[in-house]
Protein backbone atom coordinates (compact mmCIF):
# COMPACT_ATOMS: atom_id res chain seq x y z
CA UNK A 1 0.00 0.00 0.00
CA UNK A 2 0.79 3.79 0.13
CA UNK A 3 2.84 3.26 3.26
CA UNK A 4 5.59 1.13 1.46
CA UNK A 5 6.10 4.51 -0.92
CA UNK A 6 9.00 6.72 0.02
CA UNK A 7 9.36 9.83 -1.55
CA UNK A 8 12.53 11.34 -1.90
CA UNK A 9 10.75 14.31 -2.15
CA UNK A 10 9.25 13.95 1.31
CA UNK A 11 12.68 14.84 3.01
CA UNK A 12 12.46 18.27 0.85
CA UNK A 13 8.49 18.37 1.94
CA UNK A 14 8.81 18.36 5.34
CA UNK A 15 11.78 20.78 5.93
CA UNK A 16 9.32 23.16 3.79
CA UNK A 17 6.61 22.52 6.53
CA UNK A 18 8.90 22.71 9.47
CA UNK A 19 9.62 26.36 8.51
CA UNK A 20 6.42 27.51 7.83
CA UNK A 21 6.67 27.14 3.86
CA UNK A 22 4.70 25.98 1.04
CA UNK A 23 6.45 29.25 -0.64
CA UNK A 24 10.36 29.75 -2.12
CA UNK A 25 12.38 31.22 1.02
CA UNK A 26 14.70 34.64 0.12
CA UNK A 27 17.76 35.62 2.30
CA UNK A 28 18.41 38.91 0.88
CA UNK A 29 14.53 39.68 1.73
CA UNK A 30 15.08 43.27 3.06
CA UNK A 31 16.56 44.14 -0.48
CA UNK A 32 13.76 42.27 -2.34
CA UNK A 33 11.14 42.89 -0.49
CA UNK A 34 8.26 43.03 -3.76
CA UNK A 35 9.00 38.92 -3.74
CA UNK A 36 6.39 38.90 -0.63
CA UNK A 37 4.79 42.06 -0.28
CA UNK A 38 3.14 43.38 -3.37
CA UNK A 39 2.73 46.75 -1.96
CA UNK A 40 6.84 47.66 -2.25
CA UNK A 41 6.49 47.89 -6.08
CA UNK A 42 6.91 51.77 -6.75
CA UNK A 43 9.09 52.57 -3.57
CA UNK A 44 11.29 54.30 -5.99
CA UNK A 45 10.47 56.46 -9.11
CA UNK A 46 12.89 54.13 -11.40
CA UNK A 47 12.02 50.56 -13.58
CA UNK A 48 13.20 48.19 -11.21
CA UNK A 49 14.26 44.67 -12.79
CA UNK A 50 15.93 42.28 -10.70
CA UNK A 51 16.92 38.32 -11.41
CA UNK A 52 17.84 35.95 -8.75
CA UNK A 53 18.51 32.18 -8.09
CA UNK A 54 18.57 30.21 -5.14
CA UNK A 55 19.83 27.00 -4.02
CA UNK A 56 19.22 25.59 -0.67
CA UNK A 57 20.86 22.48 0.79
CA UNK A 58 24.13 22.22 -1.48
CA UNK A 59 25.02 18.58 -1.62
CA UNK A 60 21.68 16.51 -1.44
CA UNK A 61 19.87 15.30 -4.91
CA UNK A 62 16.81 17.45 -6.32
CA UNK A 63 17.56 19.58 -3.62
CA UNK A 64 15.40 22.66 -3.30
CA UNK A 65 15.95 25.37 -6.53
CA UNK A 66 14.28 28.16 -7.20
CA UNK A 67 14.51 31.41 -9.92
CA UNK A 68 12.77 34.50 -10.23
CA UNK A 69 12.16 37.63 -12.33
CA UNK A 70 10.58 40.57 -11.60
CA UNK A 71 10.37 43.58 -12.54
CA UNK A 72 7.96 47.02 -11.61
CA UNK A 73 7.99 50.73 -12.22
CA UNK A 74 5.76 54.00 -10.94
CA UNK A 75 3.04 55.15 -13.63
CA UNK A 76 3.14 58.41 -13.01
CA UNK A 77 6.62 59.09 -12.06
CA UNK A 78 7.61 62.84 -12.11
CA UNK A 79 9.28 64.49 -15.01
CA UNK A 80 12.93 65.19 -14.04
CA UNK A 81 15.34 68.17 -16.14
CA UNK A 82 18.69 66.58 -17.02
CA UNK A 83 21.05 68.39 -14.96
CA UNK A 84 24.77 67.33 -15.95
CA UNK A 85 26.29 68.90 -13.42
CA UNK A 86 24.44 66.14 -10.85
CA UNK A 87 26.31 63.25 -11.78
CA UNK A 88 29.21 62.11 -11.25
CA UNK A 89 32.18 60.15 -13.82
CA UNK A 90 33.21 58.09 -11.26
CA UNK A 91 33.19 56.66 -7.35
CA UNK A 92 30.82 55.05 -5.38
CA UNK A 93 26.77 55.12 -6.58
CA UNK A 94 24.69 56.03 -3.50
CA UNK A 95 21.58 53.96 -3.45
CA UNK A 96 18.26 55.47 -5.19
CA UNK A 97 16.08 57.17 -2.48
CA UNK A 98 12.64 56.35 -2.11
CA UNK A 99 9.88 58.41 -3.57
CA UNK A 100 7.42 60.16 -0.79
CA UNK A 101 4.94 62.76 -0.20
CA UNK A 102 2.35 61.64 -3.10
CA UNK A 103 0.05 59.62 -4.47
CA UNK A 104 1.89 57.02 -6.73
CA UNK A 105 0.49 53.91 -9.18
CA UNK A 106 2.75 51.09 -9.42
CA UNK A 107 2.45 48.33 -11.60
CA UNK A 108 4.88 45.38 -12.27
CA UNK A 109 4.76 41.06 -12.93
CA UNK A 110 6.56 38.26 -11.37
CA UNK A 111 7.53 34.86 -12.64
CA UNK A 112 8.84 32.24 -9.97
CA UNK A 113 9.90 28.74 -10.43
CA UNK A 114 10.65 26.71 -7.35
CA UNK A 115 11.63 22.84 -7.29
CA UNK A 116 12.17 21.03 -4.08
CA UNK A 117 12.26 17.12 -4.47
CA UNK A 118 9.57 15.53 -6.64
CA UNK A 119 7.76 18.62 -7.07
CA UNK A 120 7.71 21.38 -9.35
CA UNK A 121 6.19 25.01 -8.83
CA UNK A 122 5.65 27.94 -11.18
CA UNK A 123 4.20 31.09 -10.71
CA UNK A 124 3.12 34.16 -12.91
CA UNK A 125 1.63 37.33 -11.29
CA UNK A 126 0.65 40.57 -12.39
CA UNK A 127 1.24 43.43 -9.57
CA UNK A 128 -0.66 46.98 -8.91
CA UNK A 129 -0.17 49.39 -5.98
CA UNK A 130 -1.35 52.60 -4.91
CA UNK A 131 1.09 54.92 -2.55
CA UNK A 132 -0.60 57.27 -0.55
CA UNK A 133 1.08 60.16 1.60
CA UNK A 134 0.93 60.33 5.40
CA UNK A 135 3.45 62.46 5.99
CA UNK A 136 5.80 64.65 3.52
CA UNK A 137 8.76 61.53 4.10
CA UNK A 138 6.31 58.90 5.13
CA UNK A 139 3.85 56.74 2.58
CA UNK A 140 1.47 53.79 3.11
CA UNK A 141 0.85 51.47 0.09
CA UNK A 142 -1.57 49.10 -0.63
CA UNK A 143 -0.55 46.39 -3.08
CA UNK A 144 -2.58 43.38 -4.63
CA UNK A 145 -0.60 40.30 -6.41
CA UNK A 146 -2.59 38.38 -8.75
CA UNK A 147 -1.75 35.28 -10.78
CA UNK A 148 -1.42 31.34 -11.58
CA UNK A 149 0.40 28.90 -9.67
CA UNK A 150 1.22 25.55 -12.08
CA UNK A 151 1.84 22.75 -9.50
CA UNK A 152 3.73 19.29 -11.05
CA UNK A 153 4.75 16.44 -9.56
CA UNK A 154 8.03 14.79 -11.08
CA UNK A 155 7.95 10.89 -11.28
CA UNK A 156 11.54 10.34 -12.27
CA UNK A 157 12.40 11.92 -8.70
CA UNK A 158 10.31 9.22 -6.71
CA UNK A 159 11.35 6.15 -5.26
CA UNK A 160 9.93 3.26 -3.99
CA UNK A 161 11.04 0.84 -1.31
CA UNK A 162 11.96 -1.95 -3.61
CA UNK A 163 14.43 0.94 -5.66
CA UNK A 164 16.16 1.98 -2.63
CA UNK A 165 19.81 1.31 -2.84
CA UNK A 166 20.53 -1.60 -0.26
CA UNK A 167 16.97 -3.33 -0.77
CA UNK A 168 17.11 -7.16 -0.32
CA UNK A 169 13.46 -7.95 0.38
CA UNK A 170 10.90 -9.65 -1.83
CA UNK A 171 9.49 -7.83 -5.23
CA UNK A 172 6.71 -6.16 -4.56
CA UNK A 173 4.22 -4.00 -6.65
CA UNK A 174 1.89 -1.08 -4.95
CA UNK A 175 -1.37 -0.92 -7.63
CA UNK A 176 -2.18 2.28 -5.33
CA UNK A 177 1.29 3.84 -6.14
CA UNK A 178 0.89 2.78 -9.89
CA UNK A 179 -2.82 4.75 -10.02
CA UNK A 180 -1.45 7.50 -8.52
CA UNK A 181 1.44 8.11 -11.08
CA UNK A 182 -0.71 6.81 -13.73
CA UNK A 183 -3.16 9.65 -13.79
CA UNK A 184 -0.63 12.72 -12.67
CA UNK A 185 -0.78 15.94 -14.60
CA UNK A 186 -0.13 19.44 -13.40
CA UNK A 187 -2.83 21.42 -11.86
CA UNK A 188 -3.07 25.30 -11.65
CA UNK A 189 -4.68 27.61 -9.08
CA UNK A 190 -6.16 31.08 -9.33
CA UNK A 191 -3.74 33.25 -6.48
CA UNK A 192 -4.09 36.64 -4.86
CA UNK A 193 -1.91 38.23 -2.97
CA UNK A 194 -2.19 41.67 -1.09
CA UNK A 195 0.17 43.62 1.06
CA UNK A 196 0.48 46.93 3.23
CA UNK A 197 3.68 48.45 3.29
CA UNK A 198 4.37 51.79 5.22
CA UNK A 199 7.98 53.16 4.31
CA UNK A 200 10.55 56.02 4.62
CA UNK A 201 13.68 56.40 3.50
CA UNK A 202 15.03 54.79 6.70
CA UNK A 203 12.15 52.53 7.54
CA UNK A 204 9.91 49.89 6.62
CA UNK A 205 6.88 48.13 8.00
CA UNK A 206 5.47 45.32 5.90
CA UNK A 207 2.29 43.02 7.05
CA UNK A 208 1.27 40.65 3.40
CA UNK A 209 -0.20 37.66 2.75
CA UNK A 210 0.28 34.62 0.28
CA UNK A 211 -2.41 32.18 -1.32
CA UNK A 212 -5.68 33.89 -0.43
CA UNK A 213 -7.63 31.88 -2.36
CA UNK A 214 -6.00 28.31 -1.85
CA UNK A 215 -7.64 26.35 -4.37
CA UNK A 216 -10.74 27.58 -4.37
CA UNK A 217 -10.14 28.08 -8.82
CA UNK A 218 -8.40 25.31 -9.82
CA UNK A 219 -7.43 24.28 -13.45
CA UNK A 220 -6.10 20.84 -14.38
CA UNK A 221 -6.58 17.32 -13.36
CA UNK A 222 -4.82 14.65 -11.16
CA UNK A 223 -4.35 12.80 -8.06
CA UNK A 224 -2.48 14.67 -6.57
CA UNK A 225 -3.39 17.08 -4.07
CA UNK A 226 -1.12 20.40 -3.31
CA UNK A 227 -3.51 22.30 -0.36
CA UNK A 228 -2.13 25.67 -1.14
CA UNK A 229 -2.48 27.38 2.38
CA UNK A 230 -2.48 30.88 3.29
CA UNK A 231 0.92 32.08 4.77
CA UNK A 232 1.51 35.52 6.26
CA UNK A 233 4.38 37.73 6.18
CA UNK A 234 5.64 40.47 8.98
CA UNK A 235 8.46 42.37 8.30
CA UNK A 236 9.94 45.65 9.41
CA UNK A 237 13.65 47.21 9.46
CA UNK A 238 14.74 50.97 10.47
CA UNK A 239 18.30 52.73 8.69
CA UNK A 240 20.38 54.03 11.57
CA UNK A 241 23.08 56.47 10.68
CA UNK A 242 26.40 55.55 12.43
CA UNK A 243 28.33 58.60 10.50
CA UNK A 244 28.64 60.20 7.33
CA UNK A 245 29.97 57.08 5.54
CA UNK A 246 27.92 54.17 7.29
CA UNK A 247 24.88 53.24 8.28
CA UNK A 248 23.22 49.93 10.00
CA UNK A 249 19.77 48.83 9.46
CA UNK A 250 18.48 45.73 11.49
CA UNK A 251 15.48 44.11 10.28
CA UNK A 252 13.16 40.81 10.93
CA UNK A 253 10.64 38.99 9.45
CA UNK A 254 8.12 36.47 10.59
CA UNK A 255 6.31 34.56 8.57
CA UNK A 256 3.57 31.85 9.42
CA UNK A 257 1.21 29.21 7.68
CA UNK A 258 -1.12 27.44 9.57
CA UNK A 259 -0.67 24.37 11.14
CA UNK A 260 3.39 24.89 10.56
CA UNK A 261 4.93 26.98 13.58
CA UNK A 262 6.34 30.39 13.01
CA UNK A 263 9.49 31.10 11.43
CA UNK A 264 11.64 34.28 12.67
CA UNK A 265 14.68 35.61 10.92
CA UNK A 266 16.62 38.65 12.40
CA UNK A 267 19.29 40.66 10.72
CA UNK A 268 21.93 43.42 10.45
CA UNK A 269 22.95 45.16 7.43
CA UNK A 270 25.76 47.62 6.95
CA UNK A 271 26.19 50.14 4.16
CA UNK A 272 29.31 52.27 2.98
CA UNK A 273 27.96 55.31 1.58
CA UNK A 274 25.26 53.94 0.58
CA UNK A 275 26.74 51.80 -2.50
CA UNK A 276 28.24 48.65 -0.93
CA UNK A 277 26.38 46.38 2.17
CA UNK A 278 27.26 43.33 3.69
CA UNK A 279 25.01 41.78 6.19
CA UNK A 280 24.52 38.53 8.53
CA UNK A 281 21.08 36.84 9.60
CA UNK A 282 19.54 34.24 11.81
CA UNK A 283 16.97 32.16 10.87
CA UNK A 284 15.66 30.71 13.47
CA UNK A 285 16.70 26.46 13.85
CA UNK A 286 17.71 26.72 10.40
CA UNK A 287 20.54 28.89 9.01
CA UNK A 288 23.43 31.63 9.82
CA UNK A 289 23.13 34.24 6.67
CA UNK A 290 26.49 35.93 5.89
CA UNK A 291 25.96 38.28 2.50
CA UNK A 292 27.31 41.45 0.33
CA UNK A 293 26.36 43.34 -2.71
CA UNK A 294 26.54 46.82 -4.34
CA UNK A 295 25.55 49.01 -6.96
CA UNK A 296 27.99 48.64 -9.86
CA UNK A 297 27.04 51.50 -11.41
CA UNK A 298 24.23 53.80 -11.87
CA UNK A 299 22.23 50.91 -13.32
CA UNK A 300 23.21 47.78 -12.39
CA UNK A 301 23.96 46.09 -8.95
CA UNK A 302 23.65 42.82 -7.61
CA UNK A 303 23.71 40.51 -3.83
CA UNK A 304 25.01 37.36 -3.10
CA UNK A 305 24.14 35.24 0.64
CA UNK A 306 25.37 32.26 1.82
CA UNK A 307 23.10 29.93 3.97
CA UNK A 308 24.94 27.94 7.15
CA UNK A 309 22.78 25.34 7.73
CA UNK A 310 22.75 24.84 11.85
CA UNK A 311 19.65 21.87 11.45
CA UNK A 312 20.22 18.07 11.38
CA UNK A 313 21.03 18.98 7.22
CA UNK A 314 24.55 20.28 8.37
CA UNK A 315 25.57 16.49 8.54
CA UNK A 316 24.74 16.37 4.57
CA UNK A 317 24.65 19.54 3.32
CA UNK A 318 27.42 22.23 2.17
CA UNK A 319 25.41 25.18 2.61
CA UNK A 320 22.64 27.31 0.49
CA UNK A 321 23.65 30.23 -2.11
CA UNK A 322 21.41 33.13 -3.65
CA UNK A 323 22.33 35.80 -5.99
CA UNK A 324 20.71 38.60 -7.29
CA UNK A 325 21.12 40.88 -10.41
CA UNK A 326 19.06 43.84 -10.92
CA UNK A 327 18.61 47.04 -13.51
CA UNK A 328 17.45 50.17 -12.38
CA UNK A 329 16.42 51.93 -15.59
CA UNK A 330 15.22 56.02 -15.45
CA UNK A 331 16.62 56.71 -12.02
Amino acid sequence: MMRKLILVAAVFGAGYISYGQQLPQYSQYQRNQIMFNPGAAGSYDFLDITIGGRYQWAGFDNAPQTAYLYGSSVVNKPKVIYNPSLRTSSGPVPNPKVSTGRVKHAVGGQFVMDEYGAFKKMSFAGIYAIHLPMTEKHNLSLGTKLGVSNNSFMQDRATVLTQMPGYTGPAMTDPEYDAFIANQSSLSYFDLGMGLYFYSDDLFISVSADQLTQDMVAFGSGTANFDPNIHMQFAAGYKIPLNENLTLMPSAIAKFMQPAPLSIEGGLQLEYKEWIWFGASYRHTDAAIAMFGMNINEKFKFGYSFDYSISRMNDYSSGGHELVLGVMLGR
